[in-house]
């Protein structure tokens, strides 16, 4: 048995479902993750690859492209600015889909669909130790302690 890719198949035209794929990709790139149905979530996922794809070669025929499918001028500012930014190094899988049970009502199975964020860590700028981690965690807490102190006092 071939394993076959996801589409959405449901009762509309094709119109209709460019414009539902498109609002998710728009909503997924404003809000950074969205929950929809499994079949939806993989849907819009191809798509939202493709988007960042084509942003990763900013030029202004690939910022058309992605006005023409996004319809939205604030979100393909962020696709290019921010979006961009956070993938330059990723090769593919910009998202992830993760099951999250089931719809009440009609049983649907639902999914997360989100970006993926943690794009590569840096080993020489991570603590190597856990006794290196809790003394920049302390760090961190003296210095909020000490700028809430010098806030309190200045009032």
């Amino acid at each position: 048995m071939r394993h076959r890719k996801a589409t959405l198949k449901l009762n509309m035209t094709a119109t209709h479902r460019q414009a539902v794929l498109s609002g998710m990709v728009r909503s997924l790139f404003q809000a950074g993750k969205i929950t929809t149905t499994v079949a939806r979530a993989k849907a819009a996922s191809r798509f939202a690859e493709k988007m960042i794809t084509l942003a990763k070669k900013n030029t202004l025929a690939t910022r058309r492209a992605a006005q023409g499918f996004l319809n939205c001028d604030r979100t393909v500012k962020k696709l290019f600015a921010e979006i961009r930014t956070k993938n330059e190094k990723r090769v593919g899988g910009y998202t992830r889909v993760i099951r999250s049970g089931f719809r009440t009502g009609d049983g649907a199975p639902m999914a997360i669909l989100e970006l993926v964020e943690k794009i590569a860590i840096d080993v020489k700028e991570t603590p190597k130790t856990i006794k290196e981690k809790i003394d920049a965690f302390k760090k961190k807490q003296d210095a909020a302690k000490t700028e809430k102190k010098g806030a309190a006092g200045k009032k």
